[in-house]
Formats: structure tokens, C-alpha cells, sequence
């Protein structure tokens, strides 16, 4: 039996980002060699829609281009990712870098400006803080090793 691996939805090419796209990357693909993919958005998990404005995180909030305070969203997201994680025995995931929810190291800074500074997107985080290896999708051939 493979083991599971957590994704983030979007980059299986399922359509639950910000803007209704997701991204088709052809290493994922590889990944299915070695694990069950598992397809999650903390992000609509946490009752948000698709479409959505965009969101950064700015002083610890997580706020909509229009001012509009989501942290309660994301953070919902964040444990209904984890228990998930935790009732089906996932310790890894591949999540989507410089997100408000996924985002691993590196993350925009709330100015919608495109800068990016240190820090973890609401999951990201919270799935790191109780043991799950994390992984952007730049960093998938960590998965190999």
C-alpha cells in the first residue's frame, strides 16, 4: 500500500484557487509512482468561495485586497486539514509556496505588492507544528529521498 501524501488541490489542477485556475505540473504526475495523492484546499475547506479575493497575511490577520478579514476561514481550513491529516495517518504534504494557507518560508507581505518576506502561510503552519513534513512544490524531489 502507497503511501498518502497530502497535496494541495491546485496543483493537481483542480480549479480552487483565488482566481478559479489551478496549475497542471507534470512532477506531480511522477509522485503518484510512490504515494496516494490526497487533494485538499484548506482554503474553501474553510467555507471560503471560488472565486475569492485575493488574501495576504498583514500583522498576523489574513485580509482580503478589500480590507475584508478571513482569518477565521483560513484558520478553520487549517484544522479541518489536520484532522484529516491526523484520522488518516498523513505525515507529509506537497503544499502551494507564497500562499496565505500553503505557503512554506516564504509568503507576501499584505501589501499586494508582490513582496515577499519570512514566514508560513495558516496550515502550512499548523500542519509543521504537529509533525507533518512539509513541502512547496519546488521542493517535491525532497520526496524521493
Amino acid at each position: 500500500m502507497k503511501e498518502k501524501l497530502l497535496v494541495s488541490a491546485c496543483l493537481l489542477g483542480e480549479k480552487v484557487r483565488y482566481d478559479g485556475t489551478g496549475f497542471e505540473i507534470e512532477e506531480m504526475n511522477r509522485l503518484k509512482e510512490r504515494y496516494e495523492l490526497i487533494p485538499m484546499c484548506p482554503e474553501v475547506l474553510g467555507g471560503l468561495s471560488v472565486p475569492r479575493d485575493p488574501a495576504e497575511i498583514r500583522n498576523g490577520l489574513v485580509l482580503t485586497i478589500n480590507g475584508k478579514d478571513v482569518t477565521e476561514n483560513y484558520e478553520e481550513g487549517a484544522r479541518i486539514t489536520l484532522d484529516y491529516c491526523r484520522k488518516n495517518h498523513i505525515r507529509k504534504a506537497v503544499l502551494k509556496s507564497r500562499s496565505p494557507s500553503c505557503g512554506k518560508g516564504r509568503i507576501y507581505d499584505g501589501t499586494y505588492s508582490r513582496t515577499l518576506v519570512e514566514g508560513h502561510g495558516i496550515a502550512c503552519r499548523l500542519l509543521m507544528e504537529n509533525g507533518i513534513d512539509v513541502y512547496t512544490e519546488n521542493e517535491i524531489g525532497g520526496l524521493w529521498k
